[in-house]
């Protein structure tokens, strides 16, 4: 019986003991010349802090609270370094929103701002230009703003 007891009560101090991670001397070299070099960008720089901060001991509690982020995300650090190395530092690349106006588009939205005006108007303005992409079917919807855009982008100014 004392023996079970004893069994029971180790399990449970296993369960509860702190998690922690063990960089290697390789991994732990790394990440100080990183961060020392700034060759981290913010978030990799964050994530590198957080490894050697618990690697030496401190709970993702601690760590959370020195970083300002949360202990859940301390722990999926500590998890993706168990999982993938020092490879999860850096950000996946993010393909961002598709673009909705093709290149081919925004030449003819800058090549009708070349052209001349409608009759009526002295020079375009940007919403004319949208109204006008609209009309023509260069595109299906267009804010004047984004023309604004589009022809920065070209360092073409109708002002």
């Amino acid at each position: 019986m004392a023996a079970r007891l004893q069994e029971r009560l180790l399990f449970q101090y296993e369960k509860m003991k702190k998690h922690h991670i063990r960089l290697t001397v390789e991994d732990k070299t790394k990440l100080n010349r990183l961060i020392a070099g700034g060759k981290l960008k913010p978030r990799g720089a964050k994530r590198a802090a957080a490894l050697l901060a618990l690697d030496e001991g401190k709970l993702y509690k601690e760590v959370a609270a020195e970083l300002g982020v949360t202990s859940t995300t301390v722990s999926a650090w500590a998890q993706k370094y168990e999982e993938k190395g020092l490879g999860f530092l850096k950000d996946k690349h993010r393909t961002g929103r598709p673009r909705r106006i093709t290149s081919r588009q925004k030449n003819k939205i800058v090549a009708l701002a070349q052209s001349e005006p409608p009759q009526g108007h002295e020079r375009w303005s940007l919403r004319l230009l949208a109204e006008k992409a609209i009309a023509l079917g260069y595109v299906d919807s267009i804010s004047h703003q984004y023309i604004n855009q589009i022809l920065k982008e070209n360092e073409l100014s109708i002002y």
